[in-house]
């Protein structure tokens, strides 16, 4: 119930710190993106890296090159996919969210915040979170590619950024 033998023991503990090596050098290679929350994409490698790692220290059926073949190719197609939305414009289009103003000079914008299924309770947990007392202060809200919530208040004066979120 505790282990099997201590072969089994000992192959996790080899594979761990070969895997863990093979992945941190993988990563280093891809570059900060890599883990990083800018989009769905972005987060399905960081997932999928997570559950490639668990499943090459957990299970026989899998070799350790076999393991590192799927961190390089998971890494390799997160890199072609931003290298792609960046050359092409309309391909980041199509992979890539845009943000969405929820609150624009305090007023609710209700229909982008049903579209994305945002509540006002985290609208205003993101304002409170922010420092701002009150909606009237808030210049605008904006969910973020990554799913976040930024919140610009009045006193940050009008940003140009606003301007193409506004609709």
């Amino acid at each position: 119930m505790l282990f099997d033998n201590l072969q089994g023991l000992a192959r996790v503990a080899i594979i761990s710190l070969l895997s863990y090596a093979s992945l941190v050098l993988v990563l280093r290679l891809a570059g900060k993106r890599a883990l990083a929350k800018l989009n769905a994409f972005d987060l399905v490698v960081t997932v999928a890296l997570g559950s490639t790692f668990a499943t090459v220290l957990l299970t026989k059926d899998v070799a350790f090159a076999e393991g590192v073949l799927a961190f390089a190719m998971l890494a390799i197609l997160q890199w072609g996919i931003s290298r792609a939305s960046v050359a092409w414009p309309r391909f980041a289009d199509a992979v890539r969210n845009e943000p969405t103003l929820l609150v624009d000079q305090g007023q609710y914008r209700r229909a982008a915040m049903r579209s994305e299924r945002i509540t006002e309770g985290e609208v205003e947990s993101a304002i409170r979170n922010s420092g701002i007392g009150r909606l009237q202060d808030v210049a605008a809200v904006v969910l973020e590619t990554d799913g976040s919530l930024s919140v610009i208040g009045t006193t940050d004066g009008e940003l140009d950024l606003l301007s193409k979120l506004r609709r």
